[in-house]
């Protein structure tokens, strides 16, 4: 599919695809705004990425989001990346400048910050040490997003402890790695919980985690949004603790991407919501 000169044309590229809501949360825009153009789902093996790609300006599009696993290879492999998504070291979105060039961003750490401030506005990232589960391109933004609003003390945890390392030598101060097996430990103060692995989304196992060791006024958020409550979310809700779940961070996340390929600044509104939630 190849766009018309009033036609725009953008999409997802992943790997699978198929689960994303991406396509039905940029359609419900285009139709809501009456505009003349697709959102759809591209599934690209990695080997493939790069030819994918290249392949945008070919087929007119206007830009595209690029979903797991493809985040940070596609920094590499883009002409030009701006300096909040340089420094997350991912691109989730890429926009066809009118050269052909391929121009990355990254809006997930404005979204993982909106769906925050959605859930508990009165939550502040300075108020006490964060614990971040997870060291792929979604963790990357989170803690970008968390650091540039204050937070202090931000303890990273990954299977891999070899790989937080790194992501914690990459940024320094405040992000510092602990060896997963610390993982009930390091919630002993914590005034926020961030799961950024793919464990408790649907098809995959459970998040291994007590949760006995948390404030019960600390925040618990999961950036997975199928399902919308995951069995960490539901644990936490459960004993008392305030959520916030994955939904609101994909909405908030796409509405800078839409404006950038189609020219408008889209609301989140309730219609939307439902129409994704119907979706789950």
């Amino acid at each position: 599919m190849a766009a018309s000169r009033t036609h725009r044309l953008a999409g997802i590229i992943g790997w699978p695809v198929h689960h994303s809501r991406s396509p039905r949360l940029h359609g419900f825009w285009l139709e809501h705004y009456g505009i003349d153009g697709d959102y759809v789902p591209m599934a690209v093996r990695p080997e493939a990425l790069p030819a994918a790609l290249k392949g945008l300006a070919a087929l007119g599009f206007a830009g595209c989001n690029v979903t797991i696993p493809h985040k940070i290879a596609a920094l590499r492999l883009i002409d030009e990346v701006d300096s909040l998504a340089r420094r997350i070291g991912a691109v989730n979105t890429i926009v066809v400048s009118e050269d052909g060039r391929l121009v990355g961003g990254n809006t997930d750490a404005y979204g993982y910050a909106a769906s925050l401030a959605e859930a508990q506005p009165k939550w502040r990232a300075d108020a006490g040490p964060i614990v971040v589960l997870g060291a792929g391109g979604g963790s990357r933004a989170v803690i970008a997003s968390l650091a540039d609003r204050g937070a202090k003390e931000i303890r990273l945890l990954n299977r891999t402890f070899a790989r937080a390392q790194a992501l914690a030598d990459e940024y320094g101060n405040p992000v510092f790695a602990t060896p997963w097996e610390d993982r009930d430990a390091a919630l002993a103060d914590a005034t926020l919980l961030v799961n950024t692995t793919s464990q408790g989304m649907v098809g995959q196992p459970a998040l291994e985690i007590s949760l006995d060791r948390l404030p019960r006024r600390a925040l618990v958020s999961d950036i997975v949004y199928i399902p919308q409550e995951t069995p960490l979310l539901r644990s936490a809700r459960q004993r008392g603790n305030p959520t916030a779940g994955g939904l609101a961070m994909l909405l908030h996340q796409g509405a800078p991407a839409f404006k950038a390929w189609f020219g408008i600044m889209p609301e989140i509104t309730p219609a939307l919501r439902s129409a994704i939630e119907a979706t789950l």
